[in-house]
């Protein structure tokens, strides 16, 4: 059961583009067959369920694995964690929560991938700051929003900005990007060995099926956090509920005013209510959250 059957597996030996052709073959799922699936993995413990379950989403994977590239780790291994975070997604899956699995397992497999990188990597495993370690995953995110992805040193002021953004000091900055900067690949560069062709990251990265999975994770990613919303509601009682929605969940917010009048309160005595039940539910939706695996972030 570990492995869910026989998976292709992505290695240098084997050549990276052949893994990327081969997945691209396996269909991705309707929801219905989704659910069904799901469900005779859960009832049955049905092997050939969870196999369909697992290779109808190996795109998403490799898609997700590929923005970690340039950490001068073997992006067949960055794969493969990809892979072993979308097994235990699987086995994890709950398909009566009312969530798509695509939207469940992009967060193991982003916590797979970050756990590997952070063993392999020396800098971490010395012990670091958690300011560092968001350094180390938003480095790339935080120069292209400035336009800073040229080789080499930052300019000053790029390294007073993103010190600022991300909160950590300035030389953090200048010393992570050096350890960093060396390893980006390039988009042009070929993928695999030889006599494979000469498909290039970008060729995967356009790729209309693999497009299609990460949208669907996008927009089920939304229908997810609206349902865990709904669902955290139920911690809060009639009174909170409503002050909560008429002052922060409402497109038009009621004044304090207005809602001390409808309850025969103090302004005060709203803001208080308010305050609690905001609190309620961030504590409420964090747990739920955590329970369904969709904080399983690093």
């Amino acid at each position: 059961m570990s492995n869910y059957g026989n998976l292709p597996a992505p290695s240098p030996e084997g050549g990276l583009s052949r893994y990327l052709q081969q997945i691209r073959k396996f269909p991705l799922l309707e929801p219905e067959e989704e659910y069904m699936l799901a469900k005779r993995w859960v009832e049955e413990q049905d092997t050939e369920a969870a196999h369909r379950m697992v290779t109808s989403h190996l795109r998403l994977a490799a898609k997700i694995a590929m923005g970690y590239r340039g950490y001068g780790l073997p992006q067949a291994e960055v794969i493969s964690e990809a892979n072993v975070g979308l097994m235990q997604a699987v086995k994890r899956f709950d398909p009566e929560k009312g969530f798509r699995l695509a939207t469940y397992a992009m967060w193991w497999i982003r916590a797979s991938i970050q756990e590997y990188i952070l063993r392999s990597w020396s800098l971490v495993k010395m012990g670091t700051t958690s300011g560092q370690k968001k350094l180390f995953f938003n480095l790339r995110k935080a120069k292209s929003r400035i336009g800073a992805l040229e080789d080499g040193d930052l300019r000053p002021e790029h390294v007073t900005k993103i010190a600022t953004d991300l909160g950590v000091t300035e030389t953090e900055v200048i010393s992570m990007n050096r350890r960093l900067s060396g390893g980006d690949a390039s988009l042009n560069a070929t993928v695999g060995s030889e006599g494979e062709g000469t498909m290039q990251w970008q060729d995967w990265l356009e790729d209309e099926d693999a497009d299609q999975a990460g949208d669907y994770a996008e927009r089920d990613e939304l229908e997810a956090r609206r349902a865990l919303l709904a669902s955290a509601m139920d911690v809060l009682n009639d009174r909170e509920k409503d002050i909560l929605t008429q002052r922060r969940l409402s497109d038009q917010t009621v004044t304090l005013e207005d809602l001390s009048s409808q309850y025969d309160v103090s302004r005060e005595r709203i803001r208080q209510i308010e305050v609690r039940a905001f609190e309620k539910l961030q504590k409420r939706m964090r747990d739920l959250a955590r329970e369904q695996g969709m904080l399983a972030q690093a």
